[in-house]
């Protein structure tokens, strides 16, 4: 039978804006020590917005920690006790100047539970009515249209490889799909 880890000791090694960094030196079950390094996250928002016709819009935005570009869908980081769904509302607002008639939630998910406590919650957004983009001082988007099918198809070919990206579209067309095709 599987036995949780015992904390004997934790300190930080780091403290920052987005995240925490802490080293733990744990009791595994068979009696050794180990350690575990743990990134704290507050956690974060992704909407996959789907137009009635559905089109659905990701957004493109370099990225450093890869040094490229990468297709998203439009998320961020939640604030200190913000609701998960205001936080969805907001990020759509800022990233697309979209708002919706109608959130869904799609669940939560660990983005890479081996180290890091994010977690990711997914929304879908339906009755899309355009706005005007408000992008954070250092943020700089642009936003892109597929048919929904087209970015399902692009995640399975490997062209979409952000995985709160992969999971919100997968989470989004079984949903409609279970839902009698319904698109808005």
């Amino acid at each position: 039978m599987l036995e949780k880890e015992k904390c004997i000791s934790a300190e930080y090694a780091f403290r920052g804006k987005i995240i925490n960094v802490r080293v733990e030196q744990v009791q595994v079950q068979n009696g050794h020590t180990a350690a575990r390094e743990i990134v704290e996250h507050c956690g974060g928002v992704c909407v996959i917005a789907v137009g009635a016709q559905g089109e659905s819009y990701l957004v493109k935005q370099y990225r450093r920690p890869l040094d490229d570009f990468m297709l998203e869908l439009p998320a961020g980081k939640l604030e200190q006790g913000e609701d998960s769904l205001e936080g969805a509302k907001r990020e759509l607002r800022e990233e697309t100047g979209f708002t919706a008639e109608e959130f869904v939630y799609l669940g939560a998910d660990y983005v890479s539970p081996g180290y890091c406590t994010e977690k990711i919650y997914v929304y879908l957004a339906l009755g899309l009515k355009a706005g005007e983009a408000q992008p954070d001082g250092d943020e700089f988007v642009e936003v892109y249209s597929y048919p929904l099918d087209t970015l399902v198809d692009m995640v399975m070919d490997g062209t979409l490889y952000d995985a709160k990206t992969v999971i919100g579209i997968l989470k989004a067309k079984k949903y409609l799909e279970n839902k009698g095709g319904r698109q808005a």
